[in-house]
Parts: structure tokens; sequence; C-alpha cells
């Protein structure tokens, strides 16, 4: 099981990074991703926090990722809070997308994209013209395990597959309960009307991208 999408109480989950990492292990997570809520009033903050843990964190049973997810961003604001994630030694950037059930400033999947951040997350109605230019920059959509986010998840699927958009399988969680087995995620992923191969694909560029943040 890989995650690339989750959250601790450096946001607005509800675990300390040292405990949600255990947590996933006993769940059978080989990959998670630590991606916390960050604007410009935080960043610092969080991804200090979040590089200090996870360059103490020893485990042969899991790979932490240091994340973080651009949240309620104004579109013309995340290209620069992209670069000062990355600037700040940050690997993963997920930025928190147009999804129907919260009020997200209309460009925001268009300023994320353009701005190059590895993930996409739950991106709600996706539009063919960001759907293009997600295939030429390579960003990452999001199909999610996440309550309401996940309404949307049949629609990204179809634009990912008209559009041949690359695709994760994460859980967004916050609280323990939200860390799923991967039988789990697989119904999700079947309920959005992916197949077992179309998993494979996702799983085999997923591993791809983890690889590449690193290189």
């Amino acid at each position: 099981m890989i995650d690339l999408h989750t959250h601790t109480l450096l946001s607005d989950g509800v675990l300390v990074p040292s405990e949600l990492c255990t947590r996933a292990i006993a769940s059978g997570y080989k990959v998670i991703g630590i991606t916390d809520h960050v604007d410009e009033s935080n960043i610092e903050h969080v991804v200090q926090s979040i590089l200090k843990f996870t360059a103490s964190f020893e485990s042969d049973a899991l790979k932490v990722i240091p994340g973080v997810e651009i949240t309620h961003v104004f579109p013309k604001r995340i290209g620069r809070v992209t670069e000062m994630a990355r600037e700040l030694g940050i690997k993963l950037v997920v930025c928190h997308g147009e999804t129907i059930v919260e009020p997200v400033e209309k460009g925001t999947n268009t300023a994320a994209i353009e701005a190059g951040v590895d993930i996409l997350a739950h991106p709600g109605l996706l539009s063919k013209a960001d759907s293009m230019e997600a295939h030429k920059k390579g960003v990452f959509m999001e199909v999610t395990a996440r309550n309401g986010h996940s309404l949307t998840n049949g629609h990204v699927v179809k634009m990912a597959k008209e559009y041949d958009l690359k695709m994760v399988l994460n859980t967004d969680a916050h609280a323990p309960n939200d860390l799923v087995s991967t039988e789990f995620m697989n119904m999700v992923a079947y309920g959005a009307s992916l197949t077992d191969s179309d998993i494979d694909k996702i799983s085999n560029d997923t591993v791809e991208l983890i690889s590449g943040l690193y290189v």
C-alpha cells in the first residue's frame, strides 16, 4: 500500500507523525507521504516539523516522504507557495483541488497544474483544458477514498483516461480509521470504473513518481 496524501496534527489530522506511521505500518503500508495543509502563514513551521520528523524516522517497514498540501491558497499565489515548499526541502507537493464539497477558489486546478505540483488532490469536475495541460506537465490526478471528495472520482477517471493522465490512489487520511487496506482501496478504484489493469498501471506510475522525487 502506497499513500501519498495524509495529515497529522501539524494541520488538521489527529495523530502526531510517529503514531500515524506506526499505525500505517500495522495496516501494511509500505510508503506514506505526510502532506499537511499549508499556506503562506504556516509553511515554514510545518515544513520544518515534517522534515525534522522524516530525518529522524528509521524503519525498514515504511518509507516516509516529506510533503505538503497547498490548501485554499488563492490561485495567483499557488505558484509561489509551490516554489517555497521546494526551496524549503519538501519532496512531494500536493495541491488541494476544486472538490465539489468545499468552497475552493475557481482557477485553483489551473494554477496548481501550471505550477507543476506533483499531485492535484480531489480535483472535482476537472475540465478539458486543465486535463490537456496536466498531460503536458505530468501532474498526477488523485482518486481518493476520502468521504465527500470521492464523489467525483468517476469524472476524474473519465478525464484521466480520455487525456492519458497519470493517477494516484490516496486516502487523504486525517484519523486512524482513514488508513484503509489495499483491498478497500481497490474497491474505491473499482467504484470509479478502474480495472485491475488500470490499478496495476497506477501502482507502477506511483512508484515511478516516488523514485523521481529523489533524483
